[in-house]
């Protein structure tokens, strides 16, 4: 229940950056000078929810669309992102057998099982319902773990599909998606705004340079309002997703019946995690273990730093090691 109000949270969001941009179109675009010739702003509220109300079938009808296509192209993107193949049974029948057994264990339906041609080590499960499920792990995974830690971090792909948290993450990842894309597309217009406008200024006339400042003013107010909605959908995505990777190691403990080996299994991705060369922050929020290769210098990658859906390896090793 937690978590599908927190999902609502997001069209809030939304819906409220718009509102906002509005208000304060409305109060910084309108005033008036007062008797000592000093303009005095107000806010009108009545025009600004009127044309809330003009703009918001447009609004939520385009990221509803937005929404949908990425939503149910999900597994499509995913694959097209990581290289990802299907895993065939004769390929490698040792992770079938595993997965067989703990998909009977717990009663659930098998999923697909996908492989990444990547030496070093992750795994992670996407899917919003039985017939896109998939636990995708990596070679060197395959290679480089023994039948208990493999079958550890099996169980906690499995977990994150019985608690149904990939299809929570996935929604979170659509609604982060959207508000960053937006966020991408107003500062690169700022941007080059400032640059070649303010290369050929010069040149412009007083209602030019008037018009110039007036669009500027635009685009810095939607920058502001995009970037706060965009604290705002990592603070939700970390509050949905944090707590479900312990919930998920100890599902995957419980499952595997050896939560000593999901603890090495851990201990072994976090000291060599694959599928860095992805380079997606947000396919990067499935891995059962974060590479450190994506946190970068810019604004972004801080903000998704400090909101990282993934809690401290090491904590979750000591937590495993004392279950």
């Amino acid at each position: 229940m937690m978590s599908m109000l927190l999902l609502l949270m997001f069209p809030v969001i939304m819906l409220g950056m718009v509102w906002v941009f509005l208000a304060l179109l409305n109060y910084f675009g309108g005033g008036y000078y007062d008797q000592y010739g000093n303009v005095v702003h107000q806010l009108n509220v009545a025009d600004v929810n009127y044309y809330f109300v003009q703009a918001m079938p447009w609004v939520v009808g385009g990221v509803g669309l937005w929404f949908v296509i990425a939503y149910f192209g999900n597994a499509f993107m995913v694959r097209a992102a990581t290289g990802a193949r299907p895993l065939e049974r004769r390929e490698n029948p040792r992770v079938y057998n595993i997965v067989e057994n703990l998909t009977m264990t717990c009663g659930m339906d098998m999923p697909k099982i996908n492989v990444i041609d990547d030496p070093q080590l992750n795994a992670f499960a996407s899917g919003i319902d039985k017939g896109s499920y998939t636990v995708t792990v990596t070679t060197g995974l395959l290679a480089r773990l023994d039948d208990d830690e493999l079958a550890g971090v099996l169980g906690h792909e499995l977990t994150h599909i019985r608690n149904h948290d990939t299809r929570l993450l996935i929604t979170s990842i659509v609604f982060v998606g959207i508000v960053s894309t937006i966020l991408s597309l107003v500062y690169n217009m700022l941007y080059n705004h400032l640059l070649w406008g303010g290369l050929s200024g010069g040149s412009n006339d007083r209602n030019e340079k008037g018009n110039g400042l007036s669009f500027i003013v635009v685009l810095v107010i939607g920058l502001v309002c995009v970037g706060i909605a965009y604290v705002f959908t990592l603070l939700t995505r970390f509050a949905i997703s944090r707590k479900r990777e312990f919930m998920a190691d100890a599902g995957g403990a419980e499952l595997c019946g050896d939560p000593l080996a999901l603890a090495s299994a851990l201990r072994k991705i976090s000291g060599d995690p694959g599928l860095g060369h992805v380079g997606r922050e947000d396919i990067a929020q499935m891995y059962i273990v974060h590479p450190q290769s994506l946190k970068g210098e810019s604004v972004m990658s801080m903000l998704n730093s400090l909101f990282s859906t993934h809690p401290d390896t090491r904590e979750r090793i000591r937590l495993l090691e004392q279950f």
